[in-house]
């Protein structure tokens, strides 16, 4: 049997990019989203050995549920992508709590609790790694994106404290993606074209990241010859930010 990975928000984006570079890499993958229909379609896409798993990341219940039918179907993965991630962009003043609480469960606390339940599978068989996709607006700051960043920069955190603890088992390393054409910088396009041409120029390679980017680093994470990396985050902006 295939070594198997669980990559959270793998139905789009930068999560299906980051699935299909995963199953290029010889891994069976798991799409786990709360899109149930889209990740089987992407499943379906990636061929034999993939399958869709419903889940929640912002409900620690949904998460267990999920964790613990796979674990005890599979064993344990060799490989969590935590990517799932949302945000709206608003003045930090105008949001409200359950705004400001659906962006932590989702960012922040659902990375935690499936690192958790992941973690302990991979301790006892003492292997796996673990790839948290951050954002550099957790490096930085994000203006219109105060709460976002927080929980960003709080899973950066998360990964340095965690590979301390689970290694040398384990290892634990963090992506952080600058601008990258997904549905959610189509939205702030349609909002404010201005803003992403400004983002354009800005960037010192001349380009709104693609989600092929990302996975291409993850990919590197996730293979022999990241053997000797843990606790590391790694921006992957076009140099927007040099942090």
């Amino acid at each position: 049997m295939k070594p198997y990975a669980i990559v959270t928000g793998g139905a789009g984006g930068i999560g299906k990019a980051i699935s299909g570079r995963l199953v290029d890499d010889g891994f069976d993958v798991l799409i786990a989203d709360l899109a149930r229909e889209a990740a089987e379609a992407v499943a379906t896409e990636l061929g034999e050995g993939c399958a869709a798993i419903e889940i929640d990341v912002s409900s620690p219940i949904s998460i267990a549920r999920a964790f613990e039918e796979v674990i005890g179907e599979r064993s344990a993965p060799a490989v969590l992508v935590n990517n799932a991630g949302w945000d709206l962009t608003m003045p930090f003043v105008e949001s409200d709590l359950e705004f400001r609480q659906k962006v932590l469960a989702v960012n922040l606390s659902g990375a935690i609790e499936c690192s958790w339940h992941a973690s302990r599978a991979m301790l006892e068989a003492e292997s796996g790694t673990i790839i948290n996709v951050a954002s550099d607006a957790g490096r930085v700051g994000s203006t219109g994106e105060v709460v976002y960043s927080g929980a960003k920069g709080g899973v950066i955190a998360f990964t340095k404290a965690l590979a301390r603890e689970v290694a040398p088992a384990v290892r634990v390393n963090c992506v952080c993606p600058g601008p990258t054409d997904t549905p959610l910088l189509g939205a702030i396009a349609e909002e404010n074209p201005a803003l992403v041409r400004a983002l354009e120029r800005a960037i010192p390679l001349r380009r709104i990241g693609a989600p092929a980017d990302v996975a291409g680093v993850v990919s590197f994470l996730c293979s022999d010859d990241a053997a000797y990396m843990t606790g590391q985050t790694i921006s992957v902006s076009g140099g927007l930010t040099m942090a």
